[in-house]
Parts: structure tokens; sequence; C-alpha cells
């Protein structure tokens, strides 16, 4: 075998057994019997992959240990589906090579199949509640960076003391909670079953009180109250970039579009209310 062609085998080698103890993890911590099957069917195709490398290669190729340790990590964070995804989209790299390593070498096209079979499978079947309930987690979370953004900038001017803004924002940003679930469950209600507008409602309501937690947390350093509206505004910027990789890997969406998006919202109504923090604060003489 050529040495250019051996050297991207053993890579696929490595990927394919390291994919085969990932599926295996996943499955056992699937909760659905029909996942747990899937899960377990692609963990044994992805061993046959790696046996069938391991014999043109002659050499054996150990899993790489500190991918799988994150992307379990990752699973209990974020989801089967997503960690899954992940694995898929890593896949469909493989493919590529796979298909151009077809001319020169005899079964791969199987492998090929396996993998686009696997990617469709997985698609179909996946629907955990946390997905089914992601737009509930949206309004939560975006009313809450959009909302209480805008009302930290302002009482950071106008209060110009951490733990009263904390204070502050704490009382709002939890009154606004309840009442962002309350509506939501009217809302879904209408539509949805009792069940499932309750859990709609307390998925919005949780989103919004987590956010406030992060935001108001600054404040309560007994930092300067504009280097904690500083680290306040950084908090905001990682908490889209969070949620809006995990929702594009989940959900295949456009990262980039989202995150600017809730970006220049959240940070375009905390200059306006700054501003008119300052308009109002001038204008009472405070």
């Amino acid at each position: 075998m050529d040495q250019t062609i051996k050297k991207q085998v053993l890579k696929m080698q490595k990927d394919e057994i390291t994919s085969s103890i990932l599926y295996g993890r996943l499955s056992k911590r699937s909760k659905s019997e029909n996942t747990k099957k899937l899960l377990k069917e692609i963990s044994k195709d992805e061993k046959r992959h790696y046996e069938f490398f391991k014999a043109l290669t002659e050499e054996q190729v150990k899993p790489n240990k500190l991918e799988i340790s994150i992307l379990v990590f990752l699973s209990i964070i974020f989801g089967i589906t997503f960690t899954s995804k992940i694995l898929e989209k890593r896949e469909e790299d493989a493919q590529e090579i796979y298909k151009k390593l077809e001319k020169d070498i005899t079964g791969i096209k199987e492998i090929i199949e396996d993998e686009e079979r696997h990617e469709e499978e997985l698609i179909n079947d996946f629907n955990e509640e946390r997905l089914s309930y992601v737009s509930s987690v949206v309004l939560g979370l975006n009313d809450a960076l959009v909302e209480l953004t805008g009302a930290l900038a302002g009482l950071t001017f106008a209060l110009a003391d951490p733990k009263t803004v904390a204070l502050a924002g704490l009382i709002t940003g939890v009154a606004a909670a309840f009442s962002m679930a309350s509506s939501e469950y009217l809302a879904t209600k209408q539509d949805e079953s009792h069940k499932e507008a309750l859990i709609s409602s307390v998925y919005t309501g949780t989103a919004y009180i987590i956010a406030v937690m992060f935001l108001v947390f600054p404040y309560l350093l007994g930092l300067n109250v504009y280097v904690a509206l500083g680290m306040m505004i950084g908090i905001v910027i990682l908490i889209i970039f969070l949620f809006n990789f995990y929702i594009s890997v989940a959900k295949n969406l456009n990262f980039k579009k989202r995150f600017f998006e809730m970006v220049t919202i959240s940070l375009g109504v905390a200059f306006v209310s700054f501003i008119f923090s300052f308009i109002i604060k001038a204008s009472l003489g405070a």
C-alpha cells in the first residue's frame, strides 16, 4: 500500500474505533430502547469498519481517549442528539475521503453506504425532549438576554452601586421569568394539552431565570459597577455563543447568522437603555 494512502487509512481506522466506543457509551446513556438499539448497531458497524482498515494496514490503532471523554461529557450537558450529530458531521467529512479512495481500496464502498445510512437513521430517530421544547428555551433565553441586558445597563448608570443594581436586577428578572412562563403556558395551551403547555412554560421560565443569575453575578463580586457591566456584556456574548452553537449543531441551522443577530439585538438594547438612563438622570437632576 502506498504510504500516503496508508497514512489516511490509519487515521480513518483511529476515527472508526473512537466512534465505535463513543456510540457504545451513548447507547448506555439513552433512555429510549429504540435509540439504544440503533446506537449499539452503529457501534458494531464502526467496529467492523475498524477491523476492515486494520486488515489493510496490519496495525493496531488506539482510540482517541481525550475525544471520547470530551464528547461523553458534552452528551451529559447537551444531550445525545447533539453529540451524535457532531459525530455524524465528522463522518460526513470522512465520506469525502472514502470516496476518493474508492478506486484504490476494494470494499470501501460498503463503508460509505453504512455511513450514509447511519446519518439518515439518526435524523429519523432522535427526538429528545430538550429539542422538542427548544422554541420555549429560545423564548426564555432571548427575552432574558434582551430585556435584562437593557435593564442592567440602565440601572448601572442610574444607581451606580453594584449591590443595588444586583438587587434590582434579581427582583426584575425573577418577576419577568414568572411572567414569561405564565404567558408561555397560556399561549401554548391554546393548541396543546395542559401537560405540554406546563412543560413548555417550565422550560421558558427556567431558561429565563438561569440567564438572570448569570447576568447579575458580576454585580455581586464587589467590583466597580462599570467593570461589572463589562463582565455582564461578556457573559451575554458567551451565553449567546454557546446556545447558538448548540442549536446550530442539533437543528442544522446557520450559526453565524443567528449568533450575530442575537448579539446585535441584545447589545443594541443595552446601549439604548444606557443612553436613556443618562438622559432621564440628567432630566431629573439626580
